[in-house]
């Protein structure tokens, strides 16, 4: 699973990276992103790519309540089709999740170690996100937006970390993965499957990641010894 990430860009930098028309949002840095928190997104939205901010644990539209999100940070790639959690935002509400890294715990039971896991070239990338819209039953005019990352079985650069990794696209998938017009779900799975990157490093960090209140830059800086 993916359950903590990295994202430290500012807005210019990451207008130079990635598609992106319209900003709604601010781009604030995190070095230990938690769920529930809201996260920078690209979504599709009347012809055009908008850089939101939305809820990290998708809460599906049919939902009584947003406490289903905690549930939901992770969907897999392999049944994102069919479970109905997922599948009608599968067809239609795809997104870019923007991050600059991501972490992962390995070793046994009670003596877990992290490792931030990022791009050979420390460039920043998009998890495959899906994304939902749920309107309070109280108050039909306030909603909340939310998504969650796709993991898949783990490349050979990561396996000895963890057995999953989330789906990272390639550059030239960013644009039929946001496509809600695109919705032949063979084409889609076939992202997931050949779209996605697969070469990644990491290197042991300190256990301050393991709290959310810890969020300071020295949470991926290398651990001595290591």
């Amino acid at each position: 699973m993916c359950g903590r990430f990295v994202g430290f860009r500012n807005l210019e930098d990451l207008k130079k990276i990635f598609p992106i028309d319209n900003v709604s949002c601010e781009a604030t840095e995190s070095y230990n992103v938690a769920p529930s928190q809201e996260i920078l997104a690209i979504i599709k939205h009347d012809g055009e790519n908008w850089l939101e901010k939305l809820h990290w644990g998708l809460v599906p539209f049919w939902a009584k309540d947003i406490s289903i999100g905690n549930k939901m940070i992770n969907a897999r790639s392999e049944t994102v089709a069919t479970k109905p959690s997922f599948r009608n935002a599968f067809k239609k509400r795809r997104c870019l999740i923007l991050a600059d890294g991501f972490y992962e715990w390995t070793g046994r039971k009670g003596q877990k170690q992290p490792v931030f896991i990022t791009l050979p070239e420390n460039s920043p990338f998009a998890f495959a996100g899906l994304w939902e819209v749920w309107n309070k039953q109280k108050d039909g005019d306030s909603s909340y937006k939310s998504c969650t990352i796709i993991t898949t079985e783990a490349s050979d650069s990561v396996r000895e970390i963890h057995h999953r990794m989330p789906a990272v696209l390639k550059p030239e998938m960013y644009t039929p993965w946001l496509d809600p017009s695109n919705q032949n779900t063979d084409e889609l799975l076939e992202i997931l499957q050949n779209g996605i990157v697969k070469e990644f490093v990491g290197h042991p960090v300190s256990k301050q990641v393991n709290s959310v209140q810890n969020n300071r830059p020295s949470n991926i800086i290398p651990l001595p010894g290591f």
